[in-house]
């Protein structure tokens, strides 16, 4: 029978229940059709339930009437793959789609024939048409209704805010792609635009944005505190898209719809010009305020980076000299994401994974909890002083959020705090704790567990293991003081630190097992998969019922059985040599030998000073980065594990026009030059019986 799924006021719906899923974009075209499986299955290993992407118009055809869906660029074996790897998946026709594409997406001889782009013009329309046309016929009966992940579309992207209609010529141009798409055949649940900074929607389900930063910001300077670190019923950002102009308001009733984001920024895309740096804590803190506001939907952009295709004609990446606010680098679409640019499993992959599989297990209940943001909770970002909380609840059970943490500022302190909750028939009363600068968490109160209720507690729930009894695994660095009435039989608590919570998987053989590691663990086609950057070891909690192939039980550690697999090390040997210098750029030729250990990858970690870093093979470019502080990862897989590499540094002036968190050393005024590359190994390891 097939699942049903729609919408209401406040949230989506599954088979007519509340439904909130986790969603995290992921460009196949940007990724190798060769890791689009295992590039999924980490996502669903961190709590997407939906993959989304963009279809880029110039990706496919950007010489006119010549079509390319082949290799990287097969939308059909992609949106194949979602389904075989057990997720939804939104597509996001555009066509104008920005991403830090060339054109916003548009190829060039769309621009050359002189029609009015993003509006009702009709020479446009037919060409949309055309496109529209061409997308449908790679996906035809992958959708919903036939049996396929397709479940959403998504037409054009923040239109009216960042160029094109606006006003009543903006929504009645929205309607008019939507007519034309569902005249075409699409034909899905949910039908979404993006409704920040007064985009034109259309009717259409809104969908929000959020980010710690803003690189595409024209500013040299450290921006104000962001008002995406406070609890608010205000849905815009209105720092989204500010390159453009900043967006002050939106163009639908908040009543009418449910909160849903399709871009709370996963990481942050550096320009030339701004390069802030999105730490994990970053983007968990601001997820947790967002979920603490009432969203009920969280859809992460980027939640993978990728590398952007060769064009036949052109590079295809945004740049001032296509007339757009920013440049951006060549070749990598990085963004930092929580999965990297070569699939590297990132901190902030882990740090949101706290908030993904809490909503697994218990984001049915939180859809049906609305928001109660009190009265003398700060709604202005640049109060550091001021507590800030949320409770969500449905009259008799719920959670209380708090965030004391803002990007690149400093809190007070809060000591010894008594909170408690009003409800309608009881006062909650948490114990006494402190919140400290940089703490932001969540904590259940009237929990029910068995035929008993947690009161409350000062840990965040994560997973509940369900077998013949459940076990509930909750994580904290406090005492979590866990105030039980009554009895919750043979019901189990298991307390993880934070940091054990962040490296913890549940996975489903004969029963549930809880797993943590420090590698990522995937449920695949293939079984369990283990990859990290250390000889795989795990933690599992029940214990095996026998002992892995190729493992071998070492102890115990509390509830916890220890396992480590039985493998080689590798070994690279990465040497630099400093072949020409200039006034324009330094260039180093990198040598490399690997030893023929059993590795699922080999990372160069170059760390360098100077403005930005491009890597060729055999004369081609493969890799660019903008400096920015942080070490540069390349994979050695993603190129066959060349043995020669060249590697160009550009220098960075003192008194260059650019942003940066962590400044370089300067010599004589200017920065050039490589401090060390180290390779480091990535392993993979399967868990067979």
């Amino acid at each position: 029978m097939r699942t049903e799924f729609g919408y209401n006021a406040n949230y989506l719906t599954k088979d007519g229940q509340p439904w909130f899923p986790v969603m995290g974009e992921i460009h196949y075209s940007r990724v190798p059709k060769e890791d689009w499986k295992e590039s999924l299955y980490k996502m669903k290993a961190g709590g997407v339930v939906i993959a989304s992407s963009y279809v880029i118009w110039i990706h496919h055809e950007e010489i006119e009437g010549e079509y390319d869906f082949s290799g990287n660029k097969d939308l059909r074996s992609f949106v194949e793959a979602c389904r075989e790897c057990g997720l939804y998946f939104f597509i996001r026709i555009g066509p104008w789609i920005h991403g830090e594409v060339r054109n916003g997406g548009f190829p060039d001889w769309l621009l050359n024939k002189g029609y009015k782009l993003r509006y009702d013009d009709p020479g446009y329309l037919q060409e949309v048409k055309k496109y529209y046309s061409r997308i449908y016929d790679e996906v035809k009966g992958l959708f919903h209704k036939d049996g396929g992940p397709i479940i959403g579309v998504q037409i054009e992207n923040e239109l009216g805010h960042c160029g094109g209609a606006y006003g009543e010529a903006g929504e009645q141009h929205m309607k008019t792609l939507y007519k034309i798409a569902r005249e075409i055949g699409f034909d899905v649940p949910y039908y979404t635009a993006t409704g920040w900074g007064g985009a034109a929607t259309g009717g259409l389900l809104p969908v929000m944005g959020g980010y710690p930063d803003a690189p595409w910001d024209p500013r040299l300077t450290e921006l104000e505190p962001s008002g995406n670190y406070v609890f608010t019923h205000e849905r815009n950002d209105h720092n989204i898209g500010s390159d453009y102009g900043i967006g002050e308001g939106v163009t639908f009733d908040f009543n009418k719809f449910p909160y849903l984001t399709a871009e709370l920024g996963g990481g942050l895309q550096v320009t030339a010009h701004r390069r802030p740096v999105a730490k994990a804590a970053d983007i968990g803190a601001m997820s947790l305020v967002k979920l603490g506001s009432g969203v009920n939907l969280i859809g992460y952009y980027m939640y993978h980076g990728g590398t952007n295709p060769k064009g036949k004609l052109t590079t295809l990446q945004e740049s001032k000299a296509t007339g757009y606010p920013n440049d951006v680098p060549e070749v990598s679409y990085d963004f930092r994401a929580p999965i990297r640019e070569y699939g590297q499993i990132s901190e902030t992959f882990k740090e949101i994974k706290l908030l993904s599989m809490f909503l697994q297990d218990f984001g049915t209940e939180l859809c049906n909890m609305p928001a109660y943001i009190p009265k003398e909770n700060p709604l202005d970002p640049s109060d550091l002083t001021d507590m800030r909380y949320s409770v969500r609840h449905d009259g008799n059970k719920g959670y209380i959020f708090f965030n004391n943490y803002v990007r690149r500022h400093n809190m007070a302190n809060h000591n010894s705090v008594n909170l408690k909750v009003g409800l309608p028939n009881e006062i909650i009363h948490f114990p006494e704790f402190d919140i400290k600068d940089r703490d932001y968490y969540f904590f259940p109160f009237n929990m029910k567990i068995g035929d008993g209720i947690l009161k409350t507690a000062l840990a965040s729930p994560l997973y509940i293991l369900e077998n013949d009894t459940n076990t509930y695994v909750f994580y904290t660095d406090k005492d979590p003081k866990y105030d039980i009435q009554g009895d919750i039989g043979e019901n189990k608590i298991i307390t993880l630190s934070r940091e054990d919570g962040k490296n913890a998987y549940k996975v489903k053989l004969q029963k549930e097992h809880l797993i943590i590691s420090t590698s990522v663990v995937l449920e695949t086609d293939k079984g369990l998969q283990v990859i990290g950057r250390e000889i795989p070891s795990i933690k599992v909690y029940p214990e095996f019922d026998k002992t892995p192939k190729g493992w071998e039980k070492v102890g115990n550690e509390g509830d916890f059985a220890i396992y480590e697999m039985n493998s080689d090390v590798a070994s690279c040997l990465v040497t630099i040599d400093l072949k020409n210098e200039t006034e324009e750029k330094k260039v180093y030729d990198i040598t490399i030998n690997l030893s023929s250990a059993d590795i699922r990858d080999c990372f160069l970690q170059i760390n360098y000073e100077g403005d930005k870093g491009r890597i060729y093979l055999n004369d081609e470019i493969i890799a660019d980065n903008f400096y920015t502080g942080k070490p540069w990862e390349v994979s050695l897989r993603r190129f066959n594990y060349p043995g020669k590499l060249k590697l160009e540094i550009y220098p960075l002036k003192e008194n260059a026009e650019v942003f940066l968190e962590h400044l370089p050393t300067m010599n004589d005024g200017v920065a050039c030059r490589v401090n060390e590359i180290v390779a480091v190994e990535e392993y993979s390891a399967l868990i067979e019986f």
